[in-house]
């Protein structure tokens, strides 16, 4: 038994629901994918997010789930969590990627907000990102949250909703 974000989870039947999930899903919808489970280290995070399952789909069909935005693999990685009882409160606890490119994704965020931080250190004026989801959002968030002479925000209403760092 873990806990993931104060939730305390069995991760062994996390691990079972996931297997069972992504079988029947890989099955009936007959994607030639597959996929590999992997549980994190808590003392080595995967990247800022920290998940504690990662779950990398593989394959000939893997760019179908990175089309429109990743809207294939963030409705399984949605599915997936309520399958196994996660609450969308704790949902970057288990991360469905696709050959990476959601850590890659990371990486790339944590590096243009540091980016971003910089620049509006040395201005004084506020940067304003483009829109994105709400989890790509909470990425810069957490990659600033200890930052000195600047300060998050998230602003606008639904898909135009963007991060804007602001100097202290």
């Amino acid at each position: 038994m873990s806990e993931i974000e104060g939730l305390p989870i069995d991760e062994e039947k996390a691990l079972d629901a996931l297997e069972e999930f992504l079988s029947l899903v890989l099955d009936k919808t007959e994607l030639d994918l597959e996929a590999e489970i992997e549980v994190c280290d808590p003392e080595t995070p995967v990247d800022i997010e920290a998940p504690n399952i990662v779950v990398d789909l593989k394959g000939p069909d893997a760019g179908l789930l990175l089309e429109n935005r990743n809207e294939l693999l963030r409705a399984l990685e949605y599915l997936g969590h309520r399958w196994v009882g996660l609450e969308p409160s704790h949902a970057a606890r288990i991360r469905f990627d696709s050959n990476g490119h959601r850590s890659d994704r990371v990486t790339e965020l944590a590096l243009a907000a540091r980016t971003a931080a910089d620049q509006v250190r040395e201005s004084g004026r506020p940067f304003r990102f483009q829109p994105m989801n709400a989890r790509e959002r909470r990425i810069i968030h957490l990659t600033l949250r200890e930052a000195e002479g600047v300060r998050t925000s998230s602003e606008g209403e639904g898909f135009d909703r963007a991060v804007v760092i602001h100097p202290a």
